[in-house]
């Protein structure tokens, strides 16, 4: 079985995310929205987006891999379709989101591709060992306090009438997509949970733990996530490749796509 429909001249076309064709999981007072695409004979590729951002964002990634890999989008919580629920937003909080929905899939093996704040979740799914994970793919994701401490003094001025101007499109989707939309709140959840540095924020030093096969990618010009830690990174999990693309900031994937689009396919399939 797989997701592929026919176009008006009978040829062959991937679905990309919509948010028309998945389904809820509740876990711990929220609603997760997840949705699959591509072919589901194929290897599990678990997609997870940036804050602020939902399954939508990722859908030039997933267009390109649709063919080879049954794909999974999961809105992370508050975002998209999913509620925020009433248990504080962390990343230790979506991990476990994440990890709940696949075992009810009963997936057991996956690989994930995670931007931003999704490849933060991913490196802690890593890590946990909780979920075999094959190959990790992160862009621009930071793991460690030390990329918090340069930016804080940025993500504090953020206020929900800042982030609307700032993050425009995605509070465009946040308003016709949630079922629950309180972006006042969302925002100040957000913010708390990127200055969170406690236990249930970045895994730093636990991504030692990181088995999986890992390519770490960065623009050359993210201010987000240094280049330092990523070196750092690198060095810290024994399988790992690192990507540093010039001419992009932190939407590398957007940005320069046909080099990243290059480089996923020949990690993911070699």
């Amino acid at each position: 079985m797989d997701f592929t429909r026919n176009n008006k001249n009978g040829r062959t076309t991937m679905e990309i995310f919509s948010h028309n064709l998945g389904s809820y999981f509740e876990i711990d007072g929220a609603k997760i929205y997840y949705e699959e695409i591509g072919n589901k004979e194929k290897p599990v590729l678990l997609m997870l987006h940036g804050g602020f951002e939902n399954i939508e964002d990722l859908n030039s990634i997933a267009s390109c891999l649709s063919e080879e890999f049954r794909l999974i989008g999961i809105d992370s919580r508050g975002h998209g379709k999913s509620t925020l629920g009433n248990k504080k937003l962390t990343y230790e909080r979506m991990q476990f989101d994440v990890e709940a929905v696949l075992k009810y899939l009963k997936i057991n093996t996956i690989s994930i591709v995670g931007f931003s704040d999704g490849g933060i979740v991913a490196y802690r799914i890593a890590a946990s060992k909780t979920i075999k994970v094959k190959k990790l793919i992160t862009i621009g994701s930071s793991w460690s306090d030390k990329d918090v401490l340069k930016t804080e003094d940025i993500f504090k001025t953020i206020t929900p009438e800042s982030a609307k101007t700032v993050f425009y499109k995605s509070f465009e989707s946040y308003q016709r997509l949630n079922p629950a939309p309180n972006f006042e709140t969302f925002t100040q959840s957000m913010v708390s949970m990127w200055l969170d540095k406690t236990k249930t924020g970045h895994p730093n030093e636990r991504v030692k733990d990181i088995c999986a096969q890992t390519l770490l990618i960065r623009g050359d010009n993210d201010f987000l996530v240094s280049l330092e830690c990523l070196v750092e990174l690198k060095a810290k999990i024994n399988a790992s490749s690192f990507l540093n693309v010039p001419f992009a900031e932190h939407v590398v994937y957007k940005e320069q796509p046909q080099v990243v689009e290059i480089i996923l396919k020949q990690f993911l399939n070699e």
